[in-house]
């Protein structure tokens, strides 16, 4: 989940915070893992949304999304044109869809924030384009990070790639300080200009989460005052992860412990294209 906002400084994480970070993404990742299996035509939102949360809190943690600034689920869930904050419901997967589930585990106090775009069924050529670009973009970015680099230089690489590839770079929302605090400083816009914007230091966590849109970059915010599509109905798609800056370079605080069946499909993607 992202949202623009405004709060205090850049929080450094001690390393007893940085312990107990870990730890929440860790179990976010396991939990968004699992969700895998439910992935195929027929399964609606809902039953993804009682998953995660039944999951969530066997984990001893506790669904960050459910209630936040009024977001009446444990996960968020977007399919095709929606960008993000799609809300579980009855609505059916179907072959050919893609769906984006974010997850967020809220565990000692502490946030780990995750998500991945996974295909439902047989994708077609423009699902598996924007999907890919959003996954290597996410991966661009990630490697951005380290002691000195500057948060417009993660914005950058992902622009300079999404845009190579004829897709555009959602810039509504935005990679997001987390700690104790859900969203927190600093915002990590996913299109900029390097040598902008705050130098990272070690001890700062922060998500990078771009949304990558076959399309126009711009959204739309529908009636239920959460739920963002591309203002064209074309497929957009997304990945995430909880980013902690070292002394020598970066740890994914939410890496997963394996490949997904239904999203890590086309590894050699960028070799054939």
């Amino acid at each position: 989940m992202q949202l623009r906002f405004r709060t205090s400084a850049i929080e450094i994480k001690t390393p007893e915070e940085i312990e107990l970070m870990r730890e929440a993404g860790r179990l976010a990742a396991d939990t968004l893992s699992k969700v895998d299996a439910l992935i195929r035509p027929g399964v609606t939102t809902d039953e993804i949304n009682e998953f995660v949360h039944q999951d969530t809190l066997a984990k001893g943690a506790v669904p960050a999304p459910l209630n936040y600034k009024g977001f009446p689920k444990s996960v968020c869930t977007s399919i095709n044109e929606v960008v993000c904050h799609g809300i579980p419901s009855n609505r059916k997967l179907r072959d050919g869809d893609i769906i984006n589930v974010d997850v967020t585990h809220k565990y000692k106090g502490f946030h780990g924030d995750t998500s991945v775009t996974f295909y439902v069924g047989t994708p077609s050529p423009e699902a598996v384009l924007v999907t890919e670009v959003a996954r290597r973009s996410l991966e661009l970015g990630i490697a951005e990070v380290r002691p000195g680099a500057r948060i417009g230089d993660i914005g950058a690489a992902i622009q300079a790639f999404a845009h190579s590839h004829g897709c555009s770079v959602v810039r509504d929302f935005v990679g997001h300080g987390i700690g104790r605090t859900f969203h927190a400083e600093p915002q990590v816009s996913h299109a900029g200009r390097r040598g902008t914007g705050p130098r990272l230091r070690p001890g700062m966590t922060f998500t990078i989460e771009p949304m990558i849109n076959l399309g126009d970059y711009r959204v739309r915010i529908l009636e239920d005052e959460w739920t963002a599509v591309t203002v064209d109905g074309r497929l957009s798609a997304q990945f995430e992860h909880t980013i902690l800056v070292t002394e020598d370079g970066h740890e994914i605080l939410t890496a997963r412990s394996g490949p997904l069946s239904n999203s890590d499909r086309f590894p050699d993607y960028f070799d054939k294209h």
